[in-house]
């Protein structure tokens, strides 16, 4: 990055509001009237009340803490307008957290979430945003150009999965978050690594400490679905399904010492394939 793009990606980082858990202040439902036994009604009323809480707000300055989603999701999200995040309490438990868990396995799973939401801020839609929020370019038209040639090389890696026979994942469609997925787990490692100060990681049940890391980050997005779910989500989802969002440690170095992957493994990449977008 040029210094001047730089700058401005180190305020939106250092501005970035984070919830974790639940909000600060709770929503009032109290205009909300739900009966036992009238789902139609009831799914009006909350659109009501939801187009109403919406309106209200016109004239009014943003609430950057406000939470988009209950603290019972199991879930995590990026509000490029707020420049906020927000971790549900649901998501703060196994595969994605285990207080009981090494670090390594921890970096790896929820580690890579938090990198991911945070990664939204610089992927190809959050990009457009600055640090308050505003639709404005920030980039420079080179900085700009070599993180579009990234995000290309991602979508032509994602084009060539077939879950299905004649059905493939779309890059261009699940870019933001493969770029997110990437960049989120490059940051998590780096960091785990951080975290030792120095210091030597134990082996653990015969796994070395990155074994653990990409263990973990792999039996996190472990997917099971139906045949007709599974091409719903390949034509409508911006998320490729969780088998492919965990081939994604393909484009780590780390990796591949790892766990010894060598050249004409079915997932080994060529290193001038491997894609780095920060």
């Amino acid at each position: 990055m040029a210094p001047s793009t730089k700058a401005e990606a180190l305020a939106k980082v250092k501005s970035i509001v984070v919830g974790v858990g639940y909000p600060d202040s709770w929503r009032d439902y109290n205009g909300l009237t739900i009966t036992a036994d009238n789902a139609y009604a009831n799914q009006k009323a909350a659109g009501l009340a939801e187009y109403r809480h919406q309106i209200a707000k016109i004239g009014k300055p943003m609430d950057r803490s406000e939470w988009w989603m209950p603290p019972q999701l199991v879930n995590a999200v990026n509000l490029p307008v707020q420049n906020a995040l927000n971790f549900p309490a649901a998501i703060l438990v196994a595969p994605f957290f285990d207080p009981k868990a090494d670090p390594a396995y921890n970096y790896g799973a929820i580690g890579s979430v938090i990198g991911h939401e945070i990664s939204h801020s610089f992927d190809n839609n959050g990009a457009l945003f600055d640090s308050t929020g505003r639709l404005r370019n920030w980039w420079t038209p080179q900085d700009f150009a070599r993180f579009s040639q990234a995000g290309d090389a991602l979508a032509k890696q994602y084009d060539a999965y077939e879950p299905l026979p004649g059905l493939h994942v779309n890059g261009k469609l699940t870019l933001g978050e493969n770029i997110a997925d990437v960049a989120g787990l490059a940051a998590a490692y780096q960091a785990y690594h951080d975290s030792l100060g120095g210091r030597s990681a134990p082996t653990i049940d015969g796994f070395s400490a990155d074994q653990r890391f990409f263990i973990a980050y792999g039996q996190a997005w472990a997917t099971k679905m139906r045949e007709e779910t599974l091409r719903g989500r390949i034509a409508t989802d911006g998320h490729a399904p969780g088998q492919y969002r965990a081939q994604t440690v393909r484009n780590l170095d780390p990796w591949y010492g790892a766990f010894g992957v060598k050249a004409g493994q079915k997932l080994y990449l060529k290193p001038e394939s491997r894609v780095k977008v920060w």
